[in-house]
């Protein structure tokens, strides 16, 4: 239960990886996972390369442990923060946003694993086939840019249709989450949500607060109408979206809305027109927990109801 072929795999204790949360997953956070025994995650986002560069030093001060870089390859600077992983010797890489085939050559040469996420079967089998390590196969029970598939039905469809490791993401906040990964065919789980709500975690204290708050049916997903579905809690500023999306507003018009949006949310701590991205899960999160204790929690209830299953 504990150790899982994705342990092997990346050198790490528990088969637990922290989602690449833009704004979110910096070096303190990425740190502390590692330190717990998971894989901790930068998020590159639309950063810089430099900012990404500093923040792998940061967290190398912080664990001697692995750890990877999120990037986005839809990002203006995906081509350089895809070289200054290599330079700095990360020694994990997982991508979304794209197609990170362009780039493969490069990381597999310098002995990176790279994991994508994907949304869908097709996507899976054509990572498998550009050389990926891994996939994750994310639900839209998520936060943050979503799918159509749920993480029940998109699972076991992946792990049916590629041998490399599926690690399993959204809806997953507890042992309950990483038992029913496993029973679906996954070899770990991406954790997100649950990660923000952690004592190491920088964001703004209201935007804990607000996960804190929330009840099961607290998240929305905007942004369908523009191809580009987004599931954050409801405030003011989705319940305003959602107006003007239904009402048939521009694109480019939903989008003023957001810009910036995340930035508001997590650093300035603003829960009105800020971008609470949150996954469906926040309903279950009632305290602010370490790393640690989230992680071996979830893996002590894991395996308390595995041994009861059989």
């Amino acid at each position: 239960m504990r150790k899982t072929a994705i342990c092997d795999l990346l050198g790490i204790e528990y088969p637990v990886i922290q989602g690449g949360m833009a704004w979110v997953a910096e070096h303190n956070l990425a740190a502390a996972v590692s330190n717990a025994g998971g894989l901790g995650i930068i998020a590159a986002a639309n950063a810089p390369y430099e900012y990404v560069r500093d923040e792998i030093r940061k967290t190398k001060e912080l664990t001697d442990r692995p750890f990877g870089v999120n990037i986005m390859l839809l990002s203006p600077h995906a081509e350089d923060v895809a070289k200054v992983v290599v330079e700095e010797k990360v020694p994990v890489v997982t991508t979304g946003a794209g197609n990170p085939g362009t780039y493969m050559k490069q990381w597999k040469e310098a002995g990176i694993k790279v994991i994508p996420v994907v949304a869908s079967v097709a996507l899976a089998k054509l990572m498998q086939r550009a050389g990926a390590d891994a996939v994750v196969a994310e639900g839209c029970e998520s936060g943050g840019h979503i799918g159509e598939s749920t993480t029940m039905t998109l699972v076991p469809q992946v792990a049916d249709a590629v041998s490399i490791p599926v690690i399993a993401a959204g809806g997953i906040a507890d042992g309950r989450g990483f038992a029913a990964a496993r029973m679906l065919g996954a070899q770990a789980v991406q954790v997100g949500t649950r990660f923000v709500v952690s004592k190491e975690c920088v964001v703004h204290p209201r935007y804990k607060q607000q996960i804190l708050r929330a009840k099961d049916i607290d998240s929305v997903v905007t942004g369908r109408s523009g191809g580009h579905p987004v599931r954050a809690l409801r405030n003011k500023m989705s319940r305003e979206y959602l107006r003007r999306e239904q009402a048939g507003c521009e694109f480019e018009e939903l989008e003023s809305l957001t810009v910036g949006a995340l930035r508001k949310a997590v650093v300035d701590g603003d829960v009105d027109y800020g971008t609470l991205m949150a996954g469906q899960i926040a309903g279950m999160i009632q305290e602010e927990k370490s790393c640690r204790e989230i992680i071996e929690g979830m893996m002590d209830e894991a395996e308390s109801l595995m041994n009861r299953a059989w």
